[in-house]
């Protein structure tokens, strides 16, 4: 399954990954091929591959690219899933570095193997860590569904970071179903901070109650983030059902009206090209909204000169041609139809979302001769929201 990155080592062949990853990086031209080559051998199915990121998973932490690929290379494991990984990660969890100790965790949750008691209690010894590296802990056993931590965990419910203490009431939630505690993270959904809006809604999507999916879906939060938790709540076998209770909530997520999130005022710019412009490349993706939805508010003239300029600058920056996409698509700008074709055969993972964005795209212009590919995404797309959304648009382009 292709990940976010991938694009990005396209070019790096699995037999120069096992070359160079374990090299001595004073003796390559390019050392930042060691890292570059832990995340190659991530997308890998061989046994030598998987043997190889293992050792890489423990190199020496002294020189900083062998520091650098031992991250990537426990990350790596994670992805791909094999319980002979797991002696090496809990032995990096009592490492100094806590990039590599939160990559560890992570690396545990993903590949979902049965833990021992001993197990879980060398996981609950890296939550002497630092906040960062607590709140993945906490995480790790809420994701895993571990009852045993609940005593050193409940306390944290209280912490004065919210990072912190949500995960803690997503833990006594999901495990413990103690739910009245997720009413401060709706509260967070809002917050001025970007970070804690984003942790807000991973939080919510952990925490399993489904009641709290309509708040999700008008969070200010990135698209993609929010799907990701929805469908948590809504169909956590990831069988692509969703009950037709949860339709309607699920396609307003997904159609990504910036007009009906939750926005702060202070968020929103002029009807100004360049203040919409300057929005669209903000990294809170609040800001990001904000211009979306001023850019909505244009006269349609104005709108489609600035879709227009904008694509010719940033059309290659994921982010933008996301925005770009939604608006046509929400808009029905027949005239930029060839932006919603555009954006749905874009395979490059970055772009998953303006797929969404071109899916619905499809629906509201009526682009029927997009079919084909709608027809390909619902049976082979590996992003859930993307899945769903193409056999939503099926079920009524005509």
């Amino acid at each position: 399954m292709a990940e976010r990155f991938d694009n990005l080592v396209e070019g790096l062949t699995e037999e120069r990954a096992l070359a160079v990853i374990l090299a001595d990086p004073d003796t390559l031209d390019r050392p930042v091929d060691k890292y570059m080559a832990a995340t190659r051998l991530g997308a890998s199915d061989s046994e030598e591959s998987l043997d190889i990121l293992i050792k890489a998973s423990e190199l020496s932490p002294e020189h900083l690219f062998n520091r650098i690929t031992r991250r990537k290379a426990i990350e790596a494991l994670g992805r791909r899933k094999s319980p002979k990984a797991l002696p090496s990660l809990f032995q990096a969890l009592s490492c100094t570095d806590e990039a590599a100790v939160i990559n560890a965790v992570d690396a545990i949750t993903r590949i979902g193997a049965p833990l021992t008691d001993t197990d879980h209690k060398n996981l609950l010894k890296a939550l002497e860590g630092e906040d960062i590296q607590k709140r993945a802990v906490v995480q790790a056993f809420c994701r895993l569904e571990v009852a045993s931590a609940e005593a050193k965990i409940r306390p944290l419910a209280d912490d004065s970071n919210p990072l912190v203490s949500g995960a803690a009431r997503a833990y006594l939630a999901k495990v413990h179903r103690q739910t009245s505690g997720l009413d401060t993270l709706v509260s967070q959904l809002i917050d001025p901070i970007a970070g804690r809006r984003r942790s807000a809604v991973i939080d919510l999507g952990d925490a399993g109650d489904v009641t709290r999916l309509e708040v999700l879906v008008t969070a200010p939060v990135s698209m993609s983030l929010r799907a990701r938790s929805a469908f948590q709540l809504v169909d956590p076998e990831k069988k692509c059902h969703v009950p037709d209770e949860y339709q309607a909530l699920l396609t307003k997520l997904l159609q990504d009206d910036p007009r009906k999130l939750k926005l702060r005022q202070e968020w929103i710019c002029s009807v100004d090209a360049i203040e919409i412009e300057n929005n669209l490349q903000h990294r809170d993706e609040a800001r990001q909204y904000g211009g979306a939805a001023s850019l909505m508010a244009m006269s349609m003239p104005e709108k489609i000169v600035l879709i227009d300029e904008i694509k010719q600058k940033l059309w290659s920056d994921y982010v933008t041609h996301y925005y770009l996409t939604a608006v046509v698509s929400l808009e029905k700008l027949d005239e930029r139809s060839e932006l919603i074709r555009l954006a749905l055969a874009e395979t490059i993972p970055q772009y998953t979302k303006s797929r969404i964005a071109a899916a619905w795209g499809c629906l509201s212009l009526g682009l029927s001769d997009q079919r084909p590919i709608l027809e390909e995404l619902a049976v082979s797309a590996h992003w859930l929201p993307l899945k769903w959304t193409c056999r939503q648009v099926l079920k009524q382009l005509s």
